[in-house]
């Protein structure tokens, strides 16, 4: 077989079997998994050439993809390594109605700011306990409510 015709097969299945169908449902995210991908593409001891492959510039800008994530082994060559891509360029208007795609937009955008107020526990603790103004006992305030 000629050299690249592997990963090119890869590629290709990968595009016609989770991306386009995502694209089609409106997805902002896609997922996955190496071992799948080798399996149906019928490719054995090939788990560093699909990872390869899945994480290749030509691979995203083709596909107008963003790897926000890897999950699996440090080495990354592994059938259980899972990719996680974010599906940019041309989104349709069923895309951007979907909850799902707002959600994905704005997951963590407070991450910064709790940080900066010593994490979410520490927040809501702080939240709690000056509730009732600072310094002032949520029993008093009971008292003189009866």
């Amino acid at each position: 077989m000629e050299r690249g015709t592997y990963s090119k097969r890869v590629r290709d299945y990968v595009r016609s079997e989770y991306l386009e169908p995502a694209r089609s449902r409106g997805d902002v995210t896609v997922k996955v998994v190496a071992g799948e991908v080798q399996k149906a593409v019928r490719l054995s001891n090939r788990i560093a050439l699909i990872c390869q492959a899945l994480r290749s510039k030509k691979f995203l800008n083709e596909n107008e993809l963003v790897l926000e994530r890897w999950d699996g082994p440090p080495s990354g060559m592994s059938t259980t390594v899972v990719f996680t891509y974010r599906l940019n360029g041309n989104l349709t208007a069923a895309a951007e109605e979907s909850p799902l795609y707002w959600f994905d937009r704005f997951c963590g955008i407070g991450k910064e700011v709790f940080a900066s107020l010593g994490g979410g526990e520490a927040f809501i603790r702080n939240e709690r306990e000056n509730f009732y103004g600072p310094g002032k006992d949520p029993a008093d305030y009971h008292e003189n409510q009866s």
